[in-house]
């Protein structure tokens, strides 16, 4: 295998499977301390957002492996950016608090454009803000991590981490569709 396609291939399961992890913690996170089951059935969120039982939000951190992967596509032409400087970490947080909140394609609820374009409630519009911090805080520091301190350790741990939420969201979603009884 040439040079290049080795080191994409290593940049886009480490961006894939840190995305998914980071995306999981944040989300049960948020989900447990912000209280999402209660506040996705009440309001404006509950006109968009699925019921928190719904088999699409439990398959959701699997469908994160896509995801992922879209994310390291896109990342990997400027990763020597925020992969060899000394602060990397936090250019590639800015970059995705930047981009992903304050520079939405239209006012989406829960973003800076949506502040001031939806008929949404404050409160409503800075829910997610903690899940998208944190969410983005790990992934962001954890990928530069991982480049500035390389270990089998930590590829083995990524794999089993990527196992287990397919293995959850699975579950989940035939829970959902009622095929596993709880």
């Amino acid at each position: 295998m040439n040079k290049l396609k080795k080191e994409f291939l290593q940049f886009s399961w480490r961006v894939t499977s840190l995305h998914m992890i980071s995306y999981f913690i944040a989300g049960i996170l948020a989900f447990v301390l912000m209280k999402y089951e209660r506040q996705f059935a009440t309001g404006n969120l509950s006109i968009i957002m699925k019921p928190t039982d719904s088999p699409w939000i439990a398959i959701a951190p699997a469908l994160q492996i896509i995801r992922g992967f879209i994310i390291s596509l896109v990342l990997y032409p400027f990763k020597d950016v925020f992969l060899s400087s000394k602060y990397g970490w936090l250019r590639l947080w800015l970059l995705i608090i930047g981009l992903s909140y304050f520079s939405t394609i239209g006012p989406t609820p829960g973003s800076f454009e949506g502040l001031f374009f939806t008929k949404f409630a404050l409160s409503e519009h800075l829910l997610g803000v903690p899940e998208m911090l944190l969410y983005t805080f790990l992934f962001s520091f954890l990928l530069y991590f991982w480049y500035k301190k390389p270990s089998k350790t930590i590829t083995i741990t990524s794999i089993i981490f990527v196992i287990l939420i397919m293995i959850m969201s699975a579950l989940g979603a035939l829970s959902g569709l009622g095929i596993l009884k709880n």
